[in-house]
C-alpha cells in the first residue's frame, strides 16, 4: 500500500482579478483554480475541501468557534520503497570448459609419476628406499618400504581424488 503525505491550505476567501474575469464568482474561481495549479505543479494531488472548526480567542477570557475552509492535498512519499523498480542484469554468457581444464595443476597420471620419480633415490629423500616412508591419505597413514608400494599407494590415492564420471 502507498505511503502519501498530505498539505492543507487554506481556501482563497478573496477573488483574484484576471483579464476577462469580471464576476466575484469567477474571481473567485480563478483563485481556487491558480491555487490547484500552483500546488500541481509541486506534485501535489487534489483531494477534497474541509469545512473544519477552529476555536479561538475572542477579548481576554472567551473563545469562539469559528468554521474554517481548507483544501487537502496530497502526494506519494518521496522515501516509498513500493515505487521502487530494480534494474535486471543481464544473464552471463555461458563459459564452454575445455575436456582437460579440470581446475588442477597437473593431470592425476602426472602426480603419481613425479611423486614416484621424486623417491627413486637415496639422495633425494632420507629414509631411501629401504628406509620406511609414512604417507598420508584418506584412511590414514600408510608406512611403505618400497618404491613400488609407495607408487601403488599414489596411483590409489590420485584415482580417488579423480572427479567420477556419471553416464546419462
Amino acid at each position: 500500500m502507498p505511503n502519501y503525505q498530505y498539505r492543507v491550505v487554506p481556501a482563497p476567501q478573496k477573488g483574484l482579478k484576471a483579464k476577462g474575469v469580471r464576476t466575484p464568482e469567477a474571481r473567485f474561481a480563478n483563485a481556487l483554480a491558480d491555487l490547484m495549479n500552483t500546488m500541481g505543479a509541486e506534485g501535489w494531488e487534489y483531494q477534497r475541501a474541509e469545512t473544519l472548526p477552529s476555536i479561538e480567542r475572542a477579548g481576554l477570557t472567551k473563545t469562539t468557534t469559528e468554521w474554517r475552509n481548507v483544501l487537502v492535498f496530497r502526494k506519494l512519499r518521496e522515501d516509498d520503497l513500493s515505487n521502487f523498480t530494480p534494474e535486471l542484469l543481464a544473464a552471463p554468457a555461458p563459459v564452454a570448459l575445455d575436456a582437460k581444464d579440470d581446475g588442477m595443476e597437473a593431470p592425476a597420471e602426472e602426480i603419481v609419476e613425479d611423486a614416484a620419480d621424486a623417491f627413486e633415490t637415496e639422495d633425494e629423500h632420507p629414509g631411501g628406499q629401504d628406509g620406511a616412508i609414512r604417507m598420508l591419505s584418506d584412511n590414514g597413514v600408510e608406512e611403505l618400504s618400497d618404491v613400488a608400494g609407495m607408487t601403488n599407494s599414489l596411483e590409489r590415492l590420485a584415482a580417488s581424488r579423480k572427479p567420477k564420471e556419471t553416464s546419462d
